[in-house]
Order: C-alpha cells, then structure tokens, then sequence
C-alpha cells in the first residue's frame, strides 16, 4: 500500500545532479513556506505501484494467488510468470511503501512545524482517514487491504515521533530480529510435520475454493459477503507481517530524521553496498519461497518458504530502494523517473483505482472473470493498467496539486479544505 504523499515535501539541496533541469516537470515549485518536493521519492512511490498491482492482481484474480495453494490446472507458461511474480515482488513493495509511510512521517511533522500547528491532532485524524479508507477498501474490493495496519501502526510513529534517529533505528532492528524469529521458529517446526499431514492442511485450504469462486462470480452481494468472509483470516495475518511493517516504519522515520534522501550523492558507496549484499540475502531466498510455493520441494515445505521469504525480503527491497536512487542519477534513470513520479505523487489514488479496476475485471461487480484467466493473462492486463495510470497521473498532476484520494485525506488532516488543489501556471512549466 501507498505511502500516501499529500504532506511529501521536503528540503532539497541545490546541487546539481542528474534531476537538474527536470525536476521542476514533477517537483512542486518551491516557496518560502514550502520547499520543493523530493522527486526520488515520488519516483519511488510510482515503482512500488508496480509491484503491488502485480502482486495484488493475482490474489484478486483467483484463490490460487502466489505462495498459496498450488493451481493443478496451471500451464507451465502460468505457473513461470507467476514464480517470478513470487521472487520479485511478493512480500518486497508492500515494505517499501511501509519504508517511505515512516519517511513522509518526519514530512508532515515539518509541515506541522511550519505552520505552528500541533501535529498530534493532525495525525490522528489521517489515522483515522487511513483507517476508514481500508475498511470500505477491504469490505467493497480486496481483503488484502494494508490501510488498516498502516493506520493501526501509525499510532507507534506517533508515539515515537520525538525519538532520536538512533533510538528509532535501534527500535527497527529490535522488531525485525523478534519478528523474524518468531516466524522462523514457526516455520522450522513444520518441517517436523509428514507429508501426509501438509498435504491434509493444503487440502483444507482448498475446501472452500467452489464456494469463494461462486460468491465472487454470482452477484454484488456475494462478492461483500465473501469479502467479509476473509476477513477474519487477514485479520490473522497481520500480527504475522505487522512486525516488518514496524521495522520498515521506524526505517523511514530513522531516514527521515537524518535527512538521507534528501541528499542521496553523499551516500552513494553505502548505497552500492546495500544493492550487493541485499540482492545476495534477499534473491536466495525470494527463489527458496517460490520454489516451495510451487510445490518442488514438497508439502512439508510449504509453510517454512513463505517464512523464509518474509524473513529475507527486506534486504532485496533494500537493494531496489538503493538501486533505484542510484540508477535516477543516470540520464535515462532520470528520464524513467520523470516518468514513474506523478503516480507515485497520487499513490493511494492509484492503489485504490487498481483495486478498483481489477474488481470490475474478477468479480460480479463486472466481467466475473474470476479464476477464469492464467496468471500471464492477468500479469499482462495488470501492465496495461500500470501504464494507463501512469499517463494518467501525468496528465493530472501537470494539473492539480493532489490526486482526488489525497485531497480527501489531506481536507481530513488539516480538518480543513486545502487550498490551492490547482497546480499554478509555474509549477506547469
């Protein structure tokens, strides 16, 4: 889920580099009370998007989502494009938007400071607007909502908003290592379970498939009771990945307190190491939990896959964090970040509209294609709409200041219409 950026600006120093000259196309020109935006991060938030609609896109078109039961009518096409989908993006951009939550977190406390306004009540309120939103998102469209945890979880960022960048990083290691070996303990003591009693759980799991496919193809009521149906279930997955959530939060503010992306050519050795080692931890793994997704390794392996993924995904979305600061340095880096930032500029727009879409697409609130399409079908449809977004975005953000969910969210956290939704005629230039 997006880190929503209706508070992302922030200082940026004025030397030069590869953005120069092409900022200003996506930055909001800056004032005296408003400095100019971080384009990187923004670019940042346009990437992540991919890699969520890819992820989401299969859970919404069909129960056999990644790393869930194992689909035995798949062809291999499908069952390839969706392995791959399992090593590079599952469990990896939902961390990276929780990344930079707690980065625009240190933002909107500089955005308080600026105006002399007590932050406290301004975050409250776009709490309880995160929360709002997830709810109708996960009972009207996708039960995978992460709105509500960010809201949930946002209450930490709150309570720690005075910390030191020491303490908050400190924090972030604490929760990843608790976290991280809860979850290995669980998954070490399922190897302990025969095959025949991994399979019996799968075949479980798999039970209710007719059911859910029924409800999501049969009319709209079905398709909310259904949603309403799991939500029991992802409610009991969040204390599972909450702790990475947390981790990934307090990253942010430690990031953001000392100002890191801000200036991200002071750091671009630390950077390049980040992109090795992560890409070494995280790859290993990500191919571990796919390949015990799909099945090769056999039932008793199912469960410990996912945990070793989760355990390891943070250090690849590391390296793609880093990878991306870096490779916007470039010319044609910059060129494509020019391109991904508007979205990433109305990110929780753009992540509410592809779930959206897809509903119309999957359920019978439209088409009904539910667990009708491959999963290379869907991951292809799923790009054509990432590219629509992003021509959209740029058409609109050329335009507006905000995306249309922004607005909403930022009329309820400054309990106030915001003003100046309309982009001035320098900011167009």
């Amino acid at each position: 889920m997006p880190a929503t950026a209706e508070h992302a600006d922030a200082e940026r120093p004025a030397a030069p580099g590869a953005w120069d000259g092409q900022d200003r196309q996506v930055a909001q020109v800056a004032g005296p009370d408003r400095p100019a935006r971080i384009p990187e991060v923004d670019a940042l938030r346009g990437f992540a998007l991919l890699g969520i609609l890819l992820v989401n896109a299969l859970m919404m078109a069909s129960p056999y989502g990644p790393g869930g039961a194992v689909d035995p009518d798949a062809s291999a096409l499908d069952r390839t494009v969706e392995g791959a989908v399992q090593v590079f993006a599952v469990g990896k951009f939902y961390l990276l938007f929780s990344f930079l939550f707690g980065y625009s977190f240190t933002l909107q406390q500089a955005s308080a400071a600026r105006e002399g306004a007590n932050p406290v009540p301004r975050m409250l309120r776009r709490t309880l607007g995160l929360f709002l939103l997830g709810a109708l998102h996960a009972v009207l469209l996708y039960t995978g909502d992460i709105l509500m945890t960010y809201a949930l979880l946002g209450l930490v960022l709150i309570a720690a908003r005075n910390c030191s960048p020491r303490t908050a990083l400190r924090a972030a290691r604490t929760v990843y290592g608790c976290a991280s070996g809860l979850l290995l303990l669980l998954g070490l003591a399922s190897l302990f379970a025969s095959d025949a009693e991994s399979a019996g759980m799968d075949e479980e799991l798999t039970a209710g498939f007719a059911g859910l496919i029924a409800d999501y193809r049969g009319d709209a009521a079905s398709v909310v009771r259904a949603n309403i149906g799991q939500l029991p279930d992802t409610l009991l997955a969040v204390p599972l990945m909450g702790g990475f959530v947390l981790a990934a939060f307090l990253t942010g503010l430690y990031c953001g307190k000392r100002r890191l992306l801000a200036d991200t050519g002071r750091h671009t050795a630390r950077m390049r190491r980040i992109c090795l080692i992560g890409t070494a931890v995280g790859l290993p793994g990500s191919l571990f939990m796919a390949l015990a997704g799909s099945g090769v390794l056999g039932p008793r392996w199912t469960l410990l896959g996912p945990v070793v993924g989760m355990v390891t995904a943070p250090a690849l979305t590391a390296a793609y964090l880093c990878g991306l600061l870096l490779f916007a340095k470039t010319a044609r880096g910059a060129r494509t970040a020019l391109l991904l930032a508007p979205a990433g500029r109305m990110a929780l727009t753009n992540y509410l509209s592809q779930s959206l879409v897809m509903a119309l697409v999957f359920t019978a609130y439209g088409l009904a294609l539910y667990d009708r399409l491959g999963a290379a079908a869907v991951t292809l449809g799923a790009l054509v709409l990432y590219a629509a977004q992003l021509a959209l975005s740029k058409h609109l953000m050329a335009r507006h200041r905000y995306g249309p969910v922004e607005w909403l969210l930022r009329a309820v956290t400054l309990a106030r219409l915001p003003k100046g939704r309309a982009r001035t005629p320098a900011a167009t230039r």
